[in-house]
């Protein structure tokens, strides 16, 4: 693979996708090259923005030089990566020129850092972690993986947060709360107390509205 243009699969094909296709363009050394669909083979049939869409199975074939990066929001992501990893294609870890990162902080392979979003210093972002644009992400901070943080969430310093959360937009976590995983924070919450796993939050500030769940 090249060291100076990387070509880049992205995994989806739905409205999120092309948005991240375009983001994905504005990253130096980046090139998009196509889409990738694991659920409705017809789709393959027709470009998406002028680009193919490939069918998960024919991976293999590009494992050798293209990376691939899932854009999909629901933490059942996960499906997508276990495919994409079994067809031996390696991951992009994208940062939007835009967003700041630490240098002290890490994120996993796979993970996805939107336009204007702030990651401080010394947070660790777990694979395949989804960072919306204009999320705040606070200093020692963990983000498990295939979490999703959606569009202006705050997040304070020394929280933590499961595998397989979904934080909606705007919603906000005070510093040093723990969250567990496959949980479900609401749009505009205020979360003020640690919460068990596979529990829905609402409201502000927020309260447990349902138990049992798996992510989103």
């Amino acid at each position: 693979m090249s060291d100076e243009v990387k070509r880049l699969l992205i995994c989806g094909t739905r409205t999120l996708a092309e948005e991240v296709a375009d983001l994905a363009n504005d990253i130096p050394g980046i090139q998009v090259a196509g889409f990738v669909e694991n659920m409705d083979r017809e789709r393959c049939t027709r470009p998406l923005r002028g680009l193919p869409v490939i069918w998960y199975e024919a991976l293999p074939g590009y494992a050798g030089d293209h990376l691939a990066v899932v854009a999909l929001a629901t933490t059942k992501r996960s499906v997508f990566t276990d495919q994409v990893a079994a067809a031996g294609v390696p991951f992009a870890t994208l940062v939007h020129p835009t967003a700041h990162v630490s240098p002290s902080s890490t994120l996993g392979e796979g993970c996805f850092v939107g336009a204007g979003a702030v990651i401080a210093a010394h947070t660790r972002l777990d694979a395949h972690v989804f960072v919306n644009r204009g999320v705040l992400l606070g200093h020692h901070t963990i983000i498990g993986h295939h979490t999703s943080l959606m569009p202006g969430a705050n997040i304070a310093g020394l929280v933590r947060i499961g595998e397989h959360t979904f934080v909606g937009m705007g919603a906000i976590i005070l510093d040093r709360i723990a969250i567990g995983d496959h949980c479900l924070i609401g749009s505009g919450a205020l979360v003020t107390k640690d919460a068990p796993a596979r529990v829905q939050l609402m409201g502000m500030p927020a309260r447990i509205v349902k138990e049992g769940i798996e992510g989103k």
